[in-house]
């Protein structure tokens, strides 16, 4: 069974992130892919970016969006010209690589790339295959892989991640421990109350070892990315136990129309707190 490597041997890697955006987000109703639709005045994308961008340790994005998707090159990122690479913390990232002389790919700090699959196992997959064969992303540097459309994460939320795991052998995920009772169905009937004592509910970003989590997903795409649902099911099929790392009840996923209203006050009162 993997193991990962020795935590007292491992230099302290590059962290990378992949952030999955080809989907359509049907559920969530609208005529606008839920990722570009307008939330407190700004995309939900361009949200979860910025709060990205705040954080020091991640070097890179690669953006993978899908090859037919129209709102890209549409959608402005709140009342400045151009596209998402305008927005005040991303442009500030891409101008520090530049001041210190980078140069090609090296001097972006977002990498929008027109990949994104048929599934968002497979989007992620080849969001992975961008950072080691085009990037130069090497196999132990770490990669965090964050949903487009979990906008309300915060910088904190993803720099308690990074801490948690930076050392661990294997890597770990965000998540809380289950709230609510847990029922069981049967025919749209209850068949039985479950424990939730030991149960968690995953959230994003997700932190691997790209080597790690690219060995993972190649195995699952093998078999058609069955029981596949997060970066972590792929790592626990390979044979890791990622570790769970506190994260936020704040930190949802937009998939549902209530889901915009809730995350609209959210913001409103972030912004009136000055966080």
């Amino acid at each position: 069974m993997p193991q990962g490597g020795s935590p007292a041997h491992l230099p302290l890697q590059r962290i990378w992130a992949v952030v999955p955006c080809g989907g359509s987000g049907s559920r969530a109703g609208g005529d606008v892919p839920k990722q570009y639709r307008m939330l407190a005045g700004l995309p939900v994308l361009a949200h979860t970016l910025v709060a990205l961008a705040q954080v020091p340790n991640i070097a890179g994005v690669v953006l993978a969006i899908a090859e037919q998707d129209a709102w890209f090159d549409v959608v402005r990122p709140g009342p400045q010209e151009g596209g998402f690479a305008t927005l005040p913390p991303v442009a500030e990232r891409n101008a520090a690589l530049a001041a210190a002389g980078k140069v090609g790919v090296a001097a972006s700090w977002l990498h929008v790339r027109r990949c994104a699959g048929d599934s968002r196992a497979q989007t992620v997959l080849n969001g992975l295959r961008v950072w080691v064969r085009e990037l130069q992303a090497q196999p132990g540097d770490w990669v965090l892989v964050h949903d487009a459309a979990r906008c309300l994460v915060t910088p904190a939320n993803i720099t308690a991640l990074i801490q948690a795991c930076r050392l661990d052998p294997v890597g770990g995920l965000l998540g809380i421990p289950l709230p609510d009772t847990l029922k069981q169905a049967s025919h749209g009937r209850v068949a039985g109350t479950m424990t939730r004592d030991d149960k968690w509910l995953a959230q994003t970003p997700q932190m691997f070892r790209i080597g790690d989590l690219l060995e993972a997903l190649e195995s699952a795409a093998r078999k058609g990315f069955e029981s596949i649902t997060d970066e972590s099911s792929a790592m626990e099929l390979h044979g890791y136990s990622p570790r769970l790392v506190m994260g936020s009840p704040e930190n949802i996923k937009l998939t549902y129309p209530p889901d915009f209203a809730l995350a609209e006050a959210i913001l409103k009162e972030r912004a009136a707190l000055g966080t």
